[in-house]
């Protein structure tokens, strides 16, 4: 008998990649912990992933390297693998399965949690109403996000998400209201996880972060439970804790090719891509647990961060990452290439929920005229430049050059900031006044007459916006 007051079984039929078969098993379910002890002493954990006929399939947290068959003993413990939760998370640095790497002691908490959780009943949830403001201006200006959204960014392989990520996970706050921030990072680098924890040290010493980093060297499955250890530390904190909390997880499509080895490995039947049939409904059971709900405080924001393989969107990852969430903030080569951070397309990018959780009574009275108008201009002006690259400029009209220097403006001074700025949502509303008024009134027909007269719009417009030549 073990400490767990269960049997230890022996027969461990074979080690295959992350995972160890078990035979001769009863009275085991799915999603079981387990304890695995080498013959050294040493003791390893894992999950039952699937029981058929006695059989048990146990995917090994720690990997199966260095592990004997002939020398193994394993115990169930009756129930799924719970961690503890609550405030003790606050301000500390630990690996993908919750064990501190900031040579603190382990995490304690008020109570445990099973790490796999369930998704919010659509029954009890509440209506997103209020935003989560980023301190990033093309965020909150143009795709605002909500609190309880699920609102992921697109990225390709060498754009700046990473930086944009932590940059959110750094500056983002709820209107004065206690808010907290859960980082998941999963197959980092080394650098990279260098790079986060020293740009959220500030915001980690405060007591308002909860650090998770997964690098590429430690175990898959891990990576698996890194973003569900995440969530279950939000959930508790949120909707016991009374806070509002973002949880910024990248990058998602490294935890989707660690779902597809774990799935090789069980000799499962491959559909797009090499992907598990059950990708869907797998990311679903992530994203689907933010939220409010009714009669509890606080409230769970997710924002996964996620790389598209050669830049293709309808690649399984994003394609089915844009089913389940309420828009997306995607990053663009092109504006990249111009020396623009943060690279952000606008017109691909989208947040469902803004109107939400913009506009009176929320952030500012002009902040949707603002957004729209805004939108309505760039769509022109990138018509304007397609036009021009065919005719050349002086074909243009004289509107039709001053879409040009809007566009121009645009991305200097209303999109382009430091990745340590943090821009308030006045800032970021006068900003895009400011590039707005580049046009002649007459284009401006979405903003109210009584803004456009309060912001002093003119049909003749002369000067510049911060050095941009405005006509």
């Amino acid at each position: 008998m073990t400490a767990w007051g269960e049997v230890e079984y022996t027969a461990v039929r074979e080690l295959r990649g992350p995972l160890a078969v078990i035979e001769g098993v009863s009275g085991v379910g799915w999603d079981e912990f387990v304890r695995i002890t080498m013959e050294s002493g040493e003791r390893r954990h894992g999950l039952v992933l699937e029981v058929d006929r006695g059989l048990a399939v146990v995917q090994v947290l720690e990997e199966t390297t260095g592990m004997d068959p002939a020398g193994l003993r394993v115990a169930f413990a009756g129930a799924p693998l719970r961690i503890p939760v609550g405030p003790g998370w606050l301000g500390r640095v630990c690996n993908g399965r919750g064990e501190p790497i900031d040579d603190g002691p382990p995490v304690f908490g008020e109570t445990y949690a099973a790490v796999n959780g369930s998704p919010i009943n659509p029954v009890r949830r509440e209506p997103p109403s209020e935003p989560v403001l980023t301190g990033v201006g093309a965020v909150d200006g143009l795709t605002t996000l909500v609190r309880g959204q699920k609102l992921p960014v697109f990225s390709v392989a060498g754009l700046p998400h990473l930086e944009l990520a932590a940059q959110i996970a750094a500056q983002a706050t709820a209107g004065g209201e206690a808010f907290s921030v859960v980082f998941a990072g999963m197959g980092l680098t080394h650098p990279d996880a260098a790079f986060v924890r020293d740009a959220l040290e500030e915001r980690s010493a405060a007591g308002e972060l909860v650090l998770l980093l997964n690098t590429a060297d430690d175990p898959v499955i891990e990576r698996i439970l890194t973003p569900r250890v995440a969530l279950t530390v939000a959930e508790h904190l949120a909707f016991t804790g009374g806070r509002h909390v973002l949880v910024v997880m990248n990058d998602m499509t490294s935890y989707a090719e660690a779902l597809r080895e774990v799935s090789a490995a069980r000799g499962e039947i491959p559909a797009r891509r090499a992907y598990p049939g059950y990708l869907y409904s797998d990311l679903a059971s992530l994203y689907e647990r933010c939220g409010k709900i009714h009669g509890r405080p606080g409230s769970v924001t997710v924002m996964p961060v996620l790389t598209m393989p050669a830049g293709d969107i309808t690649h399984p990852v994003p394609d089915l990452t844009g089913y389940i969430t309420e828009g997306q903030i995607v990053l663009s080569r092109e504006t990249h290439a111009r020396g623009v951070y943060p690279p952000v397309d606008a017109l691909s990018s989208l947040s469902r929920l803004m109107r939400k959780g913009a506009g009176p009574g929320r952030t500012r009275l002009d902040h949707l005229d603002v957004a729209a108008q805004m939108l309505a201009a760039l769509a022109r002006a990138r018509q304007v430049r397609e036009l021009a690259d065919l005719v050349g400029q002086s074909g243009l009209s004289a509107t039709d050059r001053r879409y040009l220097d809007f566009d121009e403006a645009f991305l200097r001074h209303f999109m382009n900031q430091r990745s340590d700025e943090l821009r308030t949502l006045a800032e970021t509303l006068e900003g895009a006044w400011q590039v707005l008024l580049t046009l002649p009134r007459s284009q401006l027909s979405m903003l109210p007459a009584g803004l456009l007269d309060a912001h002093g719009a003119q049909e003749t417009v002369a000067g510049n916006v911060e050095g941009g030549t405005a006509g």
